[in-house]
C-alpha cells in the first residue's frame, strides 16, 4: 500500500527527534503504538463482522432452499398417500362386488362378535414389597432389608457376658 523503506523511516524518526525532542520522543512513540493497535482490532473486527453477516445470508438461502426441498417432498408423499387411499378403496369396492358382499360387513355375514375384554386383576401381594433400591446396593452398603422387633434387637445388640 505505502512505498516506505527503511531509509524513510529513519528519515521521519531524525525528523521527529529534532522537532519533538528526545523527552517527549517515548511517549509519543508509545501512543502512537496503541492508537494503530486500537486501529488494527477495529479494522479486524470490522472484517469478522462482515464475514459473520455473509455467512448468515449463505445459511439462510440454504435453509431457504431446504424448506423448498422438504415442502416438494412433503407434496410428493400426501400425493402417494391419496393415491394408496383411491387404490384402497377401489380394491374394497372390486372386492365387494366379487364376494357379492356389497351391502354386508364381515360382522354381519358370519355372526360373530368378538367377546367383550376381560377384567385381570393386577398381580399384587402386600406381603412382598420391593423398594426402589436393590438388594445387591443394600447388602454392599449394609443396609438393613428386614424389620428387626425391639426384643430382637436388644437380644442382637445386647453385650455378651464373659464367665
Amino acid at each position: 500500500m505505502f512505498d516506505i523503506g527503511f531509509e524513510k523511516i529513519a528519515l521521519i524518526g531524525a525528523v521527529a527527534l529534532i522537532v519533538i525532542g528526545p523527552e517527549k520522543l517515548p511517549k509519543l512513540a508509545r501512543t502512537v503504538g496503541t492508537l494503530l493497535g486500537k486501529a488494527q482490532r477495529y479494522v479486524s473486527d470490522v472484517k469478522a463482522e462482515v464475514n459473520r453477516s455473509i455467512e448468515l445470508e449463505e445459511l439462510k438461502k440454504m435453509k431457504e432452499s431446504m424448506e423448498g426441498a422438504a415442502r416438494d417432498v412433503q407434496g410428493a408423499v400426501y400425493n402417494a398417500q391419496n393415491a394408496m387411499q383411491t387404490a384402497a378403496s377401489d380394491f374394497e369396492k372390486d372386492w365387494a362386488q366379487a364376494t357379492g358382499e356389497a351391502g354386508q360387513t364381515n360382522e354381519n355375514s358370519i355372526g360373530y362378535t368378538p367377546p367383550a375384554p376381560v377384567y385381570v386383576r393386577p398381580k399384587k401381594n402386600w406381603r412382598i414389597k420391593q423398594g426402589t433400591t436393590p438388594n445387591w446396593y443394600k447388602a454392599r452398603n449394609g443396609i438393613r432389608t428386614k424389620a428387626l422387633s425391639g426384643a430382637a434387637r436388644v437380644a442382637r445388640y445386647r453385650p455378651h457376658r464373659l464367665g
